[in-house]
């Protein structure tokens, strides 16, 4: 499988289908019981392919009139590896099924949370796959 055609199929439209930008809403109301609590917005994006993993990321966008700190994001990738709402398992799945017959996900793991900027977290998942 080639980098333009990974590129292809990990367009934001079909990352956004995969992770919709309500899911951040949902979040935070299970979380806090209010989804305005949030200090930030998630989003799904593809970072590219580094061996035989695919690299994919939550990006952590700042809220307006909130502040992304440090502190905030640290521990996420814990939460976030078995959250119900975030559900990292079903985008793997989701992922494989976009593949197709091209390949076939596998283990998946969450790096540690990178500070980007002061507005803009990200949470790298890394997914094995072998190729078809």
């Amino acid at each position: 499988m080639t980098t333009n055609t990974l590129e292809a199929l990990f367009t934001s439209g079909a990352l956004l289908k995969i992770f919709p930008e309500d899911r951040t809403n949902d979040f935070f109301e299970a979380l806090f019981g209010d989804a305005n609590e949030g200090s930030y917005d998630i989003e799904l994006a593809y970072r590219g392919m580094d061996g035989q993993n695919l690299i994919f990321e939550l990006l952590l966008h700042e809220r307006p009139d909130c502040c992304l700190a440090c502190n905030l994001t640290q521990g996420l990738p814990q939460v976030f590896s078995r959250h119900p709402v975030i559900n990292v398992g079903s985008i793997v799945k989701d992922i494989d099924t976009l593949i197709g017959d091209r390949g076939t996900c596998g283990e998946w793991t969450l790096g540690q949370t990178e500070q980007r900027s002061s507005s803009l977290h990200v949470i790298p998942i890394r997914i094995m796959i072998q190729m078809g």
